[in-house]
């Protein structure tokens, strides 16, 4: 039924004026479309990511978004971390930790969150 149909993530935001500098300037998506009721659509590589405004903004521990990064993994890492992002250092079996990239074989994952507490990956498979 979905198989064949494109997904895109959401990600809960506090300040849409915050996020739009974020994801705009730090990230550098391109904005498709605004709504005046508080959402921001943005074209990230072949896909989307909508980004709203909503009090639950941030609660959530997990990964909200995962980004294909393939080999570019620690050249992106390099590139975000001189705009001021920071990034999340995790225990995970199996994978050692270089610079800001976790390694595990041919694997590597850098994980950083936005300014409300969002969760986002960088994935090199």
């Amino acid at each position: 039924m979905l198989g064949e149909k494109d997904a895109m993530a959401t990600v809960a935001v506090k300040d849409l004026m915050a996020a739009k500098k974020f994801y705009e300037e730090t990230l550098g998506l391109t904005l498709l479309h605004e709504e005046g009721g508080g959402a921001r659509l943005y074209k990230s590589g072949k896909t989307s990511l909508l980004v709203y405004e909503s009090k639950y903004a941030g609660t959530n521990e997990a990964t909200a978004v995962t980004w294909s990064a393939g080999k570019d993994v620690e050249t992106i890492v390099d590139g975000l971390r001189g705009k001021g992002v920071v990034f999340e250092h995790y225990d995970m079996p199996g994978m050692t930790l270089q610079g800001d990239v976790h390694v595990g074989g041919s694997m590597k994952i850098a994980w950083f969150e936005d300014p409300d507490g969002n969760i986002h990956a960088l994935i090199s498979e």
